[in-house]
């Protein structure tokens, strides 16, 4: 107990200096709270009753959990999550450092965390989640996560140290194998598209993640969730095959996409697991129409007048469906590819995109610590580039001030999309990384 006490002092001066620093997302605060206290993340969740939930896979965690933590509070449940985009344990203490009481347990009815692939399991190792939800499988940091089977592997772990439940992607053939080797009296839910969009399916996977074809049916029933699309932004979701459970919708995000529409499916199978008869689609559906995109993954920022699209790209799949999402809609397009740690350090899965889309309209800018690498790629696709500028503060001078008066849109990695988000947030007035109100409603 004093140990937590002493460490919970500790990682709130860290913070408190952090954030004097310009740091606030560091997760230097959670680092000396473990390093004082190692069962901290133990002993600090002990009194949250309702569930602590584990959201993992390669891609749409961070919008998935804003929608998943929206869907609990509008149903009045007083929710615990990382909203910094933190996604290492390290983050997550660091997170609850800002409302964590001085004994060190934390307040809520529930706990939902975004949790990298591989550090879910050190989460997990310290504390048992109660559900996980898992999204989807695809190549990502080649070097550190070294091949897909891998990353399948890290998920199906997790899914085996969840005590009470999981939610898969019945779409996504490496996560749905998952199911078989549950323990008996594990929950299953299910989420995907229904069968009447399953065309779109190979703009959301690898060319070498598909269906099973040898792998035994999946059985789905009443409780699992499939999405509808009507449009870009609207679609209903179904509550069970055909008539089984009835429709929610139509919903229509402020986000737009297929992949914002399958995180929201996601969001609302695991909703129902958690809330059970509880669970109400009107209240469901106002939440989710109420999210605002987490920043830098289709966030919409006002330039001097003009509207300027920050698009998160990180393997093939998410650039092939942000192109297809974006990619033929006249805008000024800039690219910035970075190659840092966090971003994985072999950008050979660019030559797996296919960058036809932007032919019509070319490539204004490309920039980043990898920009001469991406022009060379877009030109074997044909697509023209405009200018090449590594230094992304210089290339978004340029890029703003070359085309003022224009819809502008910039794809990019993830540290390049932090650095330029930082670099937005000190020219226009945006909203500072994890400062979303309560109510999804910033």
């Amino acid at each position: 107990m004093l140990r937590t006490v002493a460490a919970v002092i500790a990682g709130k001066g860290a913070r408190a200096a952090s954030r004097l620093r310009g740091g606030g997302g560091s997760a230097l605060p959670g680092l000396v709270a473990e390093k004082v206290d190692p069962g901290f993340l133990a002993h600090a969740l002990a009194d949250v009753r309702g569930g602590i939930v584990v959201v993992s896979g390669t891609n749409g965690k961070t919008t998935t959990t804003k929608m998943l933590v929206a869907i609990l509070r509008a149903h009045g449940r007083e929710v615990f999550t990382n909203p910094t985009g933190s996604n290492f344990t390290r983050g997550v203490i660091s997170s609850m450092l800002g409302s964590i009481r001085l004994r060190g347990r934390l307040r809520a009815d529930l706990a939902v965390l975004e949790l990298d692939e591989a550090h879910a399991l050190r989460f997990a190792a310290a504390v048992a989640p109660t559900h996980a939800l898992l999204l989807n499988v695809a190549r990502d940091q080649l070097d550190r996560f070294a091949e897909i089977d891998h990353t399948a592997r890290l998920l199906t772990t997790l899914a085996s140290k969840s005590t009470d439940g999981v939610v898969l992607n019945v779409d996504d053939s490496f996560v749905s194998r998952i199911a078989p080797t549950l323990e008996p009296g594990t929950s299953v839910r299910w989420f995907g598209l229904d069968a009447s969009v399953a065309d779109r399916l190979p703009e959301l996977q690898e060319q070498d993640v598909r269906f099973d074809t040898e792998a035994d049916p999946i059985t789905t029933g009443p409780d699992d969730v499939f999405l509808r699309p009507v449009d870009e932004r609207a679609f209903e979701l179904l509550l069970g095959r055909g008539a089984e459970g009835g429709t929610l919708g139509p919903v229509t995000l402020r986000q737009r996409g297929l992949a914002a529409m399958i995180n929201a499916t996601a969001a609302t199978a695991t909703a129902r697991l958690l809330l059970g008869d509880a669970f109400d689609a009107a209240t469901t559906t106002a939440a989710l129409e109420r999210v605002n995109p987490p920043f830098g993954r289709g966030e919409v920022v006002d330039a001097d007048g003009d509207p300027l699209e920050l698009v998160l790209v990180k393997n093939p799949a998410g650039f092939t469906v942000a192109l297809g999402t974006y990619g033929g809609e006249p805008a000024a397009t800039m690219i910035a590819i970075n190659d840092d740690y966090a971003d994985g350090r072999d950008v050979s899965w660019l030559y797996d995109v296919s960058f036809e889309s932007l032919r019509d309209h070319g490539v204004a800018l490309a920039s980043g610590v990898r920009g001469w690498d991406m022009a060379l790629r877009l030109d074997y696709d044909g697509v023209r580039t405009g200018h090449v500028e590594t230094d992304l503060a210089t290339a978004l001078d340029r890029f703003l001030a070359d085309h003022r008066g224009e819809p502008k849109r910039i794809f990019c990695t993830y540290t390049a999309m932090m650095t330029l988000r930082r670099m937005l947030s000190e020219r226009f007035d945006l909203p500072e990384f994890g400062e979303d109100a309560p109510e999804e409603d910033a």
